[in-house]
Parts: structure tokens; sequence; C-alpha cells
């Protein structure tokens, strides 16, 4: 049936009327496989669909995935996509090659980067170097011309003349009491530039040294072995010293055998010329024995002369050796307040007229002396005192017979009373202690008023001598009437309005100078051999021998790293610091008077005997005989004329200004294992002006890290080992400070640069004060009775920190050499207070307060290491420090001041070219 449709189909569907069933069919059979065609889709598709769509998650490997991307390799099988991915393989490759090319290049282009900042800083550096050969050839040809027009010659070493012990001696005077410099001593012998050379003959090679009280000889041998002037060379001696007393009286020579063993001697040349005889006196005791003995041109230094056997200017009257091999103990001497005591004056003696002393045991001295004796005013002065005690106006006390049996002593001489211990006690009590002279005007000076003048010294009471033809130990250089009243015997009736006319400041100021004279010149055996010695020295114009410096032990270090630049340190405010200064460091001058003040200043300023180290309680830089001149210059108060441009702060600045034109100071800083904290500081000090050196003071005794780099800071750091750890090394005098000015500063201090110029520029104008910039004040704590130490905001200062501060060097030799030992011992005991110490000592010599400048009241640096002073027992132990020194000092030596210094033309209104000196506020 099929076949026959498709044939009629292909027929045309002709035949027996068969086209309109054709149609039917075909329309029947469209709409059947339509309606299949539709269920299949409507039917089976959805459930297909469904099927994948809650299967397709279950998919867990990537072979099994419907969807989702497919990998590039998959993709890659297709033809064109493989060409695809061989391309985006070339760029990728081309974009790494690339980039290496890239990083290569911004490699060298960095190298090249580096080299030109190298070749900008060596021209910078080839630029400076310039500069600075500039600078150096101007300061030479300016230095030249200074030379020049001082017209002096060049001093140099004269040819020395070494005589033979046996030269020719000199014509004899008509006396041996003739005896003076010109015509009995042998300058021949003493160059300027000997360094005067003392030789000490040996006691015990001679007989008479049996007979030396055995205290004396043995502080003398230790005094002598100290001496910076011995020689064991007698032939190139200035001075040749023998000891002869004191002697003990049982085995004492004869004064002929006496004579005549000082007439062996090796180098005495017949008449002894340039020979010293010293005979000192332990004891109240007098043996004149020296009187009976022939001594030719020698010299002589007791305690006991008459006035025929005193030559003036030739002869050296000393004080007892009291304390012969024991230092006194500064905690037992009272202190020098209350200004008055309980007695205005008091006096103990007793005249024994019958005593004969040794000076009269060959020779009768009233056989020798013409004339009648002189007026005895003893009787007028026992009644006029006792006249006094009894009107009990004042607490006087007067006793003209000893309780116990008197020291022996001279004829019309006042006897001593009682023990030593006694006496002092009786003293401690005394505004006052007479000192009656003996009634024979011809005894000059005994040894019984020498011990009074001691022990009233010691103990502060103010020294009244009655009777002016007096001489008092050592009265050709020290001023006597600066420590004590000399007054004439027949003024006795006017002592007492006298005494109690002197005000509380003046007793003060003489029982202070009492107390120096005392500690400086007679209070042990070193002093007093190096006074006498500094006696002769000054008489015959030698200048002393520099004093002893500290050898600096350099810790070698690397330096080199280039020291950065602080912000803060170059905000200066309104100042501008001027040219920066490329002179190379250059030391303060040196021996400038060191020969012409044995010209000019002998008698001037001498405020005391020349000592061992020579120390002005009032004016510490006079040129009164500085026994160790060496360190001082040309600023130590004696300053060339010159000086700065003056005008406005803008003159003011372009140079150093002040009345030394040209100067340096030196940094010394004080550092204990804080590497980084003391890099800082000193990278801080880059490009400071007028700065010498750096002396860092290494005060550990580990020594800095090896692989440390130091900074260059434009000017040389030399760091310092110690011995021991101990604050004391701060004001050591270091042979590599070679300025007179010193910076003291702390590890942690932060200072701006213009705060150090400032400071600087006013210590050129107060060289004798410490100028710095925190202060701090004493005060008296009522309810406990004793002094506070203070750092609280105050209106008033009497210290400032030399954490931070300028000071002298010359302190720095008085602090480590002359300063009582126990305050030194002090601060290493507490590690603390050496600050409040150098403070005492500056305010005790010159009497003046130090000087505050900028409104600074602190200098820690932010964020530094907590320093030894954040402890809580620091305040307890400088409490304890100020009420220590007070009693080693005796009195409180802390002056206040009120007022801080700025510059002249600080906040004043100027025009607009016309630059402000400073601003701090």
């Amino acid at each position: 049936e099929l076949m026959t449709g498709y044939t009629m189909l292909r027929n045309g569907g002709v035949g027996n009327g068969g086209q309109p069933w054709v149609l039917r069919w075909s329309s029947r059979i469209r709409l059947t496989w339509l309606s299949f065609t539709l269920f299949i889709i409507l039917v089976f598709f959805p459930l297909i669909a469904h099927y994948y769509l809650t299967t397709i998650d279950d998919a867990d490997d990537a072979g099994k995935r419907i969807f989702g991307p497919r990998t590039g390799n998959e993709l890659c099988e297709v033809k064109h996509v493989q060409d695809l991915c061989r391309i985006r393989e070339s760029v990728s490759e081309e974009l790494l090659q690339l980039e290496a090319k890239r990083q290569e290049l911004n490699s060298e282009i960095a190298k090249l980067n580096l080299k030109i900042e190298a070749c900008k800083k060596s021209i910078e550096n080839a630029k400076q170097d310039l500069l600075q050969l500039k600078n150096v050839i101007s300061q030479t040809e300016h230095s030249y011309k200074e030379l020049m027009a001082q017209n002096q010659p060049k001093l140099s070493l004269p040819i020395r003349l070494l005589p033979d012990k046996d030269d020719a001696t000199f014509p004899l005077p008509k006396s041996n009491r003739n005896c003076r410099l010109h015509n009995c001593f042998d300058y021949s012998r003493c160059p300027l530039t000997s360094g005067f050379p003392v030789y000490v003959y040996n006691s015990d090679d001679y007989p008479f040294g049996s007979s030396l009280d055995p205290l004396i000889k043995q502080a003398f041998e230790a005094t002598v072995r100290t001496n910076v002037y011995v020689t064991e060379n007698a032939n190139i001696a200035c001075v040749y010293i023998i000891l002869v007393g004191e002697m003990q009286e049982p085995i004492m020579p004869k004064p002929t055998e006496l004579e005549q063993q000082l007439h062996s001697l090796p180098y005495w040349r017949t008449d002894g010329h340039n020979h010293l005889i010293i005979n000192l006196s332990r004891k109240s005791e007098t043996q004149n024995f020296i009187y009976n003995i022939s001594t030719g041109r020698a010299m002589i230094a007791q305690s006991t002369f008459y006035d025929v056997q005193y030559r003036p200017g030739f002869d050296i009257v000393i004080s007892p050796l009291v304390h012969a091999m024991s230092e006194p103990n500064f905690l037992e001497i009272p202190p020098q307040v209350p200004v008055k005591r309980k007695y205005l004056f008091s006096f103990q003696g007793e005249k024994i007229e019958s005593l004969r002393s040794s000076l009269q045991e060959v020779r009768s001295f009233e056989e020798e002396i013409e004339g009648n004796a002189p007026a005895d005013y003893d009787d007028r002065i026992i009644t006029t005192l006792k006249a006094v005690q009894d009107s009990k106006l004042d607490f006087v006390l007067v006793e003209f017979t000893c309780k116990n049996q008197p020291k022996a002593s001279l004829p019309t001489e006042w006897a001593l009373c009682g023990e030593r211990d006694d006496r002092l006690e009786l003293l401690k009590l005394s505004t006052f202690a007479l000192i009656i002279t003996p009634g024979d005007t011809r005894l000059v000076i005994s040894a019984g008023c020498a011990m009074r003048l001691f022990e009233a010294l010691e103990v502060g009471a103010i020294p009244v001598v009655l009777g002016e033809q007096v001489q008092l130990p050592y009265n050709d250089v020290i001023r006597w009437n600066e420590a004590a009243l000399i007054i004439p015997k027949p003024r006795i009736t006017e002592v007492h309005f006298l005494l109690r006319s002197i005000s509380d400041n003046d007793l003060l100021a003489m029982r202070r100078q009492g107390r120096f004279l005392w500690e400086t010149y007679f209070s042990t055996s070193d002093n007093l051999f190096s006074t006498v010695l500094a006696i002769i020295r000054t008489r015959i114009q030698i200048p002393a021998a520099p004093i002893r410096e500290e050898t600096a032990v350099e810790i070698p270090h690397r330096s080199g790293k280039a020291a950065g630049t602080d912000p803060n340190m170059a905000d200066n405010g309104d100042l501008d610091l001027g040219p920066v200064e490329t002179e190379p460091p250059y030391a303060s001058p040196k021996y400038l008077r060191n020969f012409t003040l044995t010209a000019m200043d002998i008698y001037r300023n001498w405020n005391s005997a020349p000592g061992p180290f020579h120390l002005f309680p009032y004016t510490p830089f006079d040129p009164v005989l500085p026994s160790e001149a060496k360190f001082l210059g040309s600023g130590t108060g004696f300053r060339p004329i010159g000086g700065g441009a003056g005008g406005s702060g803008k003159e003011f600045q372009a140079a150093l200004g002040g009345n030394v034109p040209r100067e340096q100071f030196t940094v010394v800083m004080l550092t204990y294992e804080r590497e980084e904290v003391l890099m800082n500081s000193l990278e801080r000090l880059n490009g400071l002006p007028y700065l010498n050196k750096v002396v860092v003071v290494w005060n550990s005794p580990k020594l800095p890290s090896e692989d440390l780099l130091w900074p260059d800071i434009g000017v040389p750091i030399m760091v310092v080992r110690t011995e021991k750890n101990s604050l004391n090394n701060r004001f050591l005098p270091w042979d590599e400070i070679e300025t007179e000015a010193i910076l003291s500063i702390d590890d942690d201090a932060h200072l701006r640069h213009d705060e150090i110029m400032f400071g600087f520029r006013v210590w050129r104008e107060a060289r004798d004060r410490i100028v710095g910039f925190p202060g701090r004040y004493h005060a008296w704590d009522i309810p406990h009775q004793s002094w506070l130490y203070n750092s609280n905001y105050s209106c008033e200062l009497s210290m400032v920190l030399t954490g931070a501060a300028f000071f002298h060097k010359y302190y720095a030799y008085l602090y480590s050499y002359v300063m009582p030992q126990a305050i030194r011992d002090m601060v290493d005991e507490y590690i603390n207070c050496e600050d409040i110490a150098m403070n005492f000592l500056v305010s005790h010599l010159t009497r003046k307060p130090p000087i505050k400048v900028t409104s600074r009241w602190t200098f820690r640096c932010p964020g530094c290491p907590q320093a030894l002073s954040h402890d809580d027992s620091h305040f307890h132990e400088r409490h304890k420090c100020i009420n220590f020194f007070v009693k080693v000092y005796g009195y409180m030596p802390l002056l206040y001041t009120q007022f801080r210094v700025d510059s002249v033309l600080f906040k004043t209104r100027l025009p607009h070219d016309k630059t402000k000196c400073f601003k701090f506020i």
C-alpha cells in the first residue's frame, strides 16, 4: 500500500481519482511526525536535562565534568587553538627577557647614581680641603704678623754652666749677718731654664743625724722622695739642703761639733753659699742652737730668730711641724660658722723670766747686744686684759698663770699652758686668739709664738698678735693682714673696742683665709717643704715646674662613618652661627708669662705664699707665683688686645668676638657602656664651630665593641681608657686637653649648637666661673638642721650641673690634686655628687656663684636610657654629699644668684637687615 502510494505520488497522483486521497494521506503523515516530535521534545528532553542537572555536581574528577573550563592542552587539541598557544608562549618569553633587561638597566643606573654622589662628595671634600688650606695660610700669615709686631726674640735654652764643686768663692761680705742674695748667693748655678734642681743631703751620713727627732727625720725624708725639684746629681744642683733639727736634747751635739760637721759637707765650698739649713720644730720647746754656729753664706729656715740673727730676704721663718707623719682630719676641725663663738677672745700663758735656752750656752746674748733692754708692756697688757674680763661686757678668758707646769720657753716669752688638746678645745670656743709676743723685742719670732699661731689657724680662731715687730712665718710673701690682726702693744687699751667693731662678714673672710693658709702651707710636711722651696725659687726668679697631667691611654677605634644631621640641631631659631670654621684644631697658648710674671707681679697680689700648687681663695687667676704655671695661658685673666667687631647682631655673629679673638674649646664626655647613646651624642657635635676635639672618657672596664664605627665629625675623637670606674675621671687634667676651655657634657645631653656657642661666648667673659645650662640650688632644712639639694624650678640657683657646663682646665688640676681627698672618696663611694664637688671648689676659690645661660632646666635627650640620676636614692645621696662637703670646707661656700645670662640684643627689635644675636624663648 505504501509502494502504491509512492508510485502514485511519482506519477503525480493520477489515477482512478487518486489525487485527493494522496493529499489526505500526506497531511495525516505530517501531523503524526509533528506530534511525535513534539512529544519527544516536551517529554524526554526535560527528563534528560533534569537528570544531568542533578548529577553534574557529583562529578569529582576532571574527566567526568560535563561543564566547566577546559585545560590549555585540551583546548590546544584544536588546531587553531594550538597556534594561539604558541603565540602566547612566545610573547611571555619576550616579556620575561624585557623585564630582565629592565632590571639590569636599573641596577646600572643605581651604580651610576652612587658614583655621581661619590664624585659630588669628593668635590665637596676637595673644596673643603682647599678652603681649609686657605684658612691655614691666612692664619699662618696672621700669626707671623703678630710675632713680628711683638718684636720679641725667640727663646732658646742657654748653654748650661755646670760650676765645679771647687769653684771660686765670692768676696766675703764684712759680716755673715749682712748676707743677702746679691752678695751671698751664686746665681750662676741657677739658670732660668735649669728647672731649679735641689740636692738634699742624707742626714744619716753625718754624726749629727743620729740626734735628729725620728718623726721629723722620717717625715722630711718622705717629703723629699716625692718632690719634683729634688735631684740626686749634686753637680747640677742650684740649692743644697741639710736638715739639722729638731734635735733630741740628751744626745744633741755641741755647737762646735755641729759647726765642724757642717763645714765638712762635700759641697759646702768653704762658705756654704747656695746652702739651706733647715731646723724644724715639732714642739714649743725652743732649740735655737744655730745662733751659736757660724753658718757662713748658708740660708737658715727655722721658727726662732733674734733680730741680729735674722737676715730679711735671705733667711726664712717657717711654721712648726706639728703633724709630722699624720694628715690632718678635716672632720675634726670645727666649722667656720657660727661666726661668733662663746668667748670674744682668750689667752692662756705664763711668763717665766728665769728660764735659759740653748741660745746662751756658748755666748751670752747680752754681751753681744749693745744698748738698754726695750720697754716691756707686759704688765700693762695683764692689767688691761683683766679689766676687760672683770667688766663682763663680753665673755673673755684670760689666764696668766698655768694650772700645770708651763712649757719651756725663752726669757720674756709667754710659755704655753697645758696639753695641746686642752688648748685646742679652748680655741674652738674663741672668736679671737691673743698672741703676746716676747717682751724682748729683739726676739723677732719664737717657736712658742709660731705654735700659738698654728693652733689658732687650725681651729679657726682669728689670731690677734700683740707686737708689730714680730716676723710671722713666710711673712715676706703672705699678706697676714687678711687672716690676722697685728696690733702694737701700746694699743692694748684699744684692743677690746677694735675687736668689737669688726663685722661678721670680715670675721668670716679672715677665718676662711686663715683656714686656707693653714691647709696649704702649715698642715703637713709636704706643704712646709714645698713652700720653703717655692719661696727660694721665687726670690731668684726661676719659673715653676709644669704641673703633672694625666696621661691619656687611648683606646683604638675605627672612624669614618659620616655623621648625620639631626634636624633638632639645625633648628637654631634666629641664630646664624656665622661662617663655619674650617680651621684645624689649635691649642690655647702656653708659657706666655712664665718669665715675665717673676718680674712684674711678685709683690702685687700675694694672697698666700707659693706652695706646691698655688691656690688662690679669691682670685685664682691672678698671676701670683703659679708654682705650676704650664697650663696658664693668655686667656687666664690676661687677655690680649683685640676682640669682636661689635656692632649689631649680624656683625657679632660673623666673628667669635670677646676679648680673645681666637680660641677653641674641648668637649669632655663621660660614658659607661651606652654605645648607641654615645654615638648619637657624638653625631650631634658634627659641624659645631670652635670645637678643638672630643675626649671620650671610657669609664667601663669593658672595651667598646670592635665592630663599632665611630662618626666622623670633622675633629679628632680621643677615647681615653680609665684605671677604674669613677666619676672623678670626668675632671682629670688629661694631657690631650690642649685648650683652656672645657665643655663637660654627659653622653645623653641634648644641646643645640646655638646654645653651646652662646655658653662658650659667656664663659670667655667669665673665665673663672662655671658657665652652664641646668641650674640647681641648696636650701637649709630647718626641722632637720641640715642642708638639702633641690632641683625644683626656682628664682635663684647656686649650682650649675657639670653634665653640660664650661669651666677652665685650671679647676681640673685643683679638683684632682689639691681638693681634699675625702671629697673624691665620697664621690667614689656614692658614685654621685662630682658636679656638686666641682661647684663647691669653684665657689670656695672665687667666692662667686656660677652663671646659668638660656632657659633650660634639663638637658636629657628624649628616649635615652635612664641614667643614675633617675634612681630613688639619687637625691638622698646628694643631700648627704652637701652636708659632708660643708664639714670638709668648714662652711657653706655656695652662693646664690638670681639671674641668668642672655645676649645683649636678646628680644630686641632690629631693622630687617640686622639679625638678632640669639633667640631662645
